[in-house]
C-alpha cells in the first residue's frame, strides 16, 4: 500500500488514498463473489446462456439496455471531451441519448424476427453460409477496437486512483483489469451481465448526481457562473463554447459535422451487444417498453454527464485535465477528487464511489461486447460448421472464443498505449452504420433484398470505411492523430460513414436488383415466433 501511495501524480491525496484503495478492492472482490451467485445451473443450455430463454421482464431489460450505453467511453470521455472542448464535446454527449431513439424504432421489427445475433439477421434475406462469415467479419471488425480503447481507458482511470501515472503503471491496471474482464466474460452468461447492468445504473447516475451538486455549491448553486468559470479556465475561452474546437474537425463546416452526428447515431444503435439485447427480449412489444424506459434512464446520464463535463472545467480546469490525461478521461475522477476539501471522509468515499462506478461501466460494458461477439461467432459460424454439434460443445466453444476475444483485445490495448488509438471506437461505430445498419434496414423492409445484395452491401461498407479511415485526419495531419507528425490524410471528413454509409445503401440496392437468384423469405412464421419466443429456425 505505500508502495501505490508514492506516485507522482497525486490527485487524490495520500491521506486518502490507502482507504480508497482498500474500498475499490473490497468492491471488486464482491463483485466476484455476487457473479458466482448470478450464474445459472443450466451452463450447458445454449439458449438459456445467451438470451436467458427470453424470460427478461421489460422494465430489468430496460436498465439493462441504459446500463449498455454507460460504458467506459461514455463515462470517462465524454466529460473530458466536454472539459476540454466545450461545445464539441456537449453535442457527443446529446448523440448517446439520439441513439435511443433509432433503437425504438428498429427495436420490436428486430425481436420479431426471432433473431439476436448479427448472422441470424443477415440470414433472412439471404441464404448459405457466406452471410454468416460476413456477419463475423464484421462482429470482429466492430468488437477488438471497442475492447482495446475500453481497456485502456479503465487502465488510465485506475493508475491514477492509486497515484501512479507512469506507463508501466498503466499497462500493469490494463492487463489487471482485461484479466478481471474475461473473467466475468467466461464465467457469467446473459442473464448475470443483465443483473450486473441493472447494479451499475442507479450506482452511476448517483455517483454523477451527488459530484454535481457539490461542484454546483462551490458556485452558489448558480449553473451560469459555474458555466462562466469553466469558460474561464478553459484552454480557448473566446472558442470553447463555439463549434470548432474539436481537433479533428476538417473542412466542409457544417456536413462534416451533422454528419459525424448522424454517423455515430446510426452506428451505435445496431452494434451486436445491443441486437442481442434487443433479442433477449419477451417479445416485439417489451423490447419496444425495454427501449422507452432505457431512453428516460439515459437521458438523466446524458444531463448528468454534461453537468459533470463542464463543472470539471470549472473546478479542475482544463489545463490541469490535459496534463494528466491528453484525452481528458481522468476528468471526472479529478473532479470527484476536487470537491471536497483533503482528507475529509466525504471525499474518500466519493471518490471511491465514482472508481467503483467506474470499474462497473468497464467490467459491464467490455464483458457485454464481448460476449455478444462470442455468442455470434459459437452461434453462427463454429456450430453450424461441427459435424457432431452439441449443447456442450457449443457452450466449450463459446467460453473459449471469449478468452481469445480477451486475449486479442487485452494485447492491442498494451501494445499500441503509446498511440492516440481512441479513433478506433469511432471507426468501430462507422464500421456498424456501414456494414450493418444497410443491410439490417433492407432485411427487415425490403423483400427484394438477396444474397448478392446482402454481401455487396456489407463488404463495400467495410472496405470504403477501412479506407477513408485510413487516410483520415484521425490518423494523420492532427495533435489527436495516430501518427501527428505525418500528414498523408486526403478525405476530407470525419467521419468514414458519410460516404460509405450511402454506398453500402446503393450497392445493395443495385446487387439485389441486378441478381436472378430469388430472396430467401423466413418472415412467415415471425408470428409463431413472437408468440411463443422460440426460434427454432436459427
Amino acid at each position: 500500500m505505500d508502495i501505490l501511495s508514492s506516485g507522482t501524480l497525486d490527485s487524490i491525496g495520500s491521506a486518502a488514498r490507502r482507504p480508497v484503495i482498500i474500498a475499490f478492492l473490497l468492491f471488486v472482490s464482491c463483485s466476484l463473489l455476487w457473479l458466482f451467485a448470478l450464474v445459472t445451473d443450466h451452463q450447458d443450455d445454449p439458449e438459456r446462456l445467451y438470451v436467458a430463454d427470453r424470460r427478461l421482464p421489460p422494465v430489468l431489460n430496460g436498465f439493462a439496455m441504459a446500463g449498455e450505453q454507460i460504458s467506459a467511453v461514455a463515462l470517462l470521455a465524454i466529460p473530458g471531451g466536454i472539459a476540454l472542448f466545450g461545445y464539441d464535446g456537449f453535442t457527443t454527449a446529446v448523440d448517446v441519448l439520439l441513439t435511443l431513439g433509432v433503437m425504438l424504432l428498429l427495436a420490436q421489427q428486430i425481436r420479431n424476427t426471432g433473431r439476436y445475433t448479427l448472422g441470424g439477421l443477415f440470414g433472412l434475406r439471404a441464404s448459405g453460409s457466406a452471410p454468416r462469415v460476413a456477419a463475423a467479419l464484421v462482429t470482429l471488425v466492430i468488437t477488438l477496437p471497442i475492447i482495446t480503447v475500453q481497456l485502456r481507458a479503465a487502465g488510465i482511470s485506475v493508475s491514477l486512483l492509486i497515484g501512479i501515472s507512469t506507463d508501466a503503471a498503466q499497462v500493469i491496471c490494463t492487463i489487471w483489469i482485461g484479466c478481471l474482464v474475461a473473467f466475468f466474460a467466461t464465467v457469467g452468461d446473459l442473464r448475470g451481465i443483465t443483473f450486473m447492468q441493472v447494479v451499475k445504473v442507479p450506482v452511476t447516475l448517483i455517483a454523477l448526481a451527488v459530484v454535481t451538486l457539490l461542484a454546483l455549491g462551490k458556485f452558489e448553486w448558480d449553473p451560469g457562473h459555474l458555466l462562466t468559470a469553466a469558460v474561464n479556465r478553459s484552454v480557448a475561452p473566446d472558442k470553447y463554447l463555439k463549434p470548432g474546437l474539436w481537433p479533428y474537425w476538417t473542412g466542409l463546416g457544417p456536413l462534416n459535422v451533422a454528419g459525424q452526428h448522424i454517423v455515430v447515431i446510426l452506428g451505435t444503435a445496431v452494434t451486436p451487444h445491443l441486437l442481442l439485447r434487443i433479442g433477449a427480449s419477451r417479445s416485439g412489444q417489451a423490447a419496444r417498453r425495454s427501449v422507452s424506459i432505457a431512453s428516460a434512464l439515459v437521458g438523466a446520464f446524458v444531463v448528468l454527464l454534461i453537468a459533470a463535463g463542464f463543472a470539471s472545467a470549472a473546478i479542475v480546469g482544463s489545463r490541469t485535465i490535459g496534463a494528466a490525461d491528453g484525452n481528458g478521461q481522468s476528468a471526472l475522477l479529478l473532479l470527484a477528487s476536487g470537491v471536497l476539501g483533503d482528507g475529509s471522509s466525504g471525499r474518500v468515499t466519493l471518490v471511491t464511489v465514482i472508481a467503483c462506478a467506474t470499474f462497473l461501466a468497464v467490467l459491464t460494458a467490455v464483458t457485454s461486447v464481448t460476449f455478444a461477439a462470442a455468442v455470434s461467432l459459437t452461434h453462427d459460424v463454429f456450430a453450424r460448421h461441427l459435424r457432431r454439434r452439441s449443447d456442450t460443445g457449443e457452450v466449450r466453444a463459446l467460453r473459449l472464443v471469449v478468452v481469445l476475444l480477451c486475449t486479442v483485445g487485452l494485447s492491442l490495448s498494451v501494445a499500441t498505449r503509446h498511440y492516440q488509438v481512441e479513433f478506433l471506437f469511432n471507426f468501430a461505430v462507422n464500421v456498424a452504420a456501414s456494414c450493418i445498419f444497410p443491410a439490417l434496414i433492407y432485411s427487415l423492409f425490403w423483400r427484394r433484398f438477396n444474397r448478392r445484395g446482402l454481401l455487396w452491401s456489407v463488404y463495400s461498407g467495410l472496405i470504403l470505411c477501412t479506407l477513408f479511415a485510413a487516410f483520415s485526419a484521425e490518423v494523420s495531419g492532427t495533435a489527436y492523430a495516430l501518427w501527428p507528425e505525418e500528414d498523408f490524410a486526403w478525405y476530407p471528413f470525419q467521419a468514414p460513414g458519410l460516404v460509405s454509409v450511402p454506398a453500402a445503401f446503393l450497392l445493395g440496392w443495385v446487387g439485389s436488383v441486378t441478381s436472378q437468384e430469388a430472396p430467401r423469405d423466413d418472415f412467415p412464421d415471425i408470428e409463431y415466433t413472437v408468440m411463443t419466443g422460440n426460434d427454432t429456425r436459427v
